[in-house]
């Protein structure tokens, strides 16, 4: 039977372990209901976008632009939006193992692709396996802001734009409940599917100097508010991976310590009995 002492040790250091996963638990539930905030609230700004473009788009005939036309395909860029740590259940791991996969059902090549990082995991994980990574963003905080993603944001639009690349992707976690993230793919350039976000939408402009001048402008915008918006969204599942983790990992502290006090107090019990006997057996003998 185990050493009293090795027990009593372990039991401690499990609840130690218990304290810091409590810890960590409480911490990612408040940024989990800050970032939560932050991607509700940016939903409205993002739909008003859309629908401004969309009835431009649509209400100008003679309105055109590259971001609206699909091309050739020759090479396909992605966004993959993860996290800088781990101890966030699956969270990087199902992004990763999607994109991996599709990477591998739509090319034969990793020359067809290229991919820019958002988060030290993906960034690491695509870099180890001779990836094209062309550009990454690690350290980001917890509660970003435009500024913090406009240089990666603007790099991928504006390779579009250059010719650099025919597509661009994002893959990032959709925030569903604090239990529940779904891996998404959002295609962001060309936009080809543009439609308004609000049902009914009978709001008319008038443009000024024109269509074409204003969508040089807005549909960049659009695209990078897209990116910024995909980033709140994944920052409120990474939150809530996080705070789900630590809970598990505090309940199997739990219950790691009731089995060992368990342990614990029969290994106690029978090192009672052995000293009673031995004290017995020895007075018996002096009889």
């Amino acid at each position: 039977m185990a050493n009293l002492r090795d027990i009593k040790n372990r039991i401690n250091s499990t609840k130690k372990t218990k304290a810091m996963t409590k810890a960590m638990q409480m911490v990612s539930a408040s940024k989990k209901n800050r970032a939560e905030a932050n991607a509700k609230s940016y939903v409205p700004y993002m739909e008003k976008v859309q629908d401004v473009v969309a009835a431009i788009a649509s209400g100008a005939s003679d309105a055109t632009h590259p971001m609206l036309v699909s091309r050739p395909v020759k090479k396909t860029a992605y966004i993959v939006i993860g996290s800088d740590r781990g101890l966030a259940g699956a969270y990087n791991s199902s992004i990763l193992r999607e994109l991996s996969r599709t990477l591998s059902e739509r090319h034969s090549s990793k020359d067809e692709y290229v991919i820019l990082a958002i988060g030290r995991v993906p960034r690491d994980y695509f870099v180890k396996r001779g990836h094209n990574v062309i550009a990454d963003i690690i350290g980001l905080p917890d509660q970003p802001s435009f500024a913090d993603v406009k240089q990666i944001a603007r790099k991928a639009v504006g390779m579009f734009a250059d010719g650099t690349y025919d597509e661009l992707y994002m893959y990032y976690n959709h925030f569903v409940s604090v239990i529940s993230q779904e891996v998404t793919e959002k295609k962001v350039l060309p936009i080809t599917d543009l439609a308004p976000a609000s049902e009914g939408l009978s709001a008319s402009y008038e443009f000024e100097p024109s269509a074409e001048a204003i969508l040089e402008v807005l549909l960049p915008q659009y695209a990078e508010s897209l990116i910024y918006g995909a980033l709140l969204d994944g920052k409120a599942s990474e939150h809530a991976a996080r705070m789900t983790a630590m809970k598990a990992a505090t309940d199997n502290a739990s219950d790691l310590i009731s089995n060992l006090s368990l342990v614990y107090n029969r290994a106690r019990q029978a090192a009672i009995t052995q000293e009673i006997t031995e004290i017995v057996g020895g007075a018996a003998a002096l009889e």
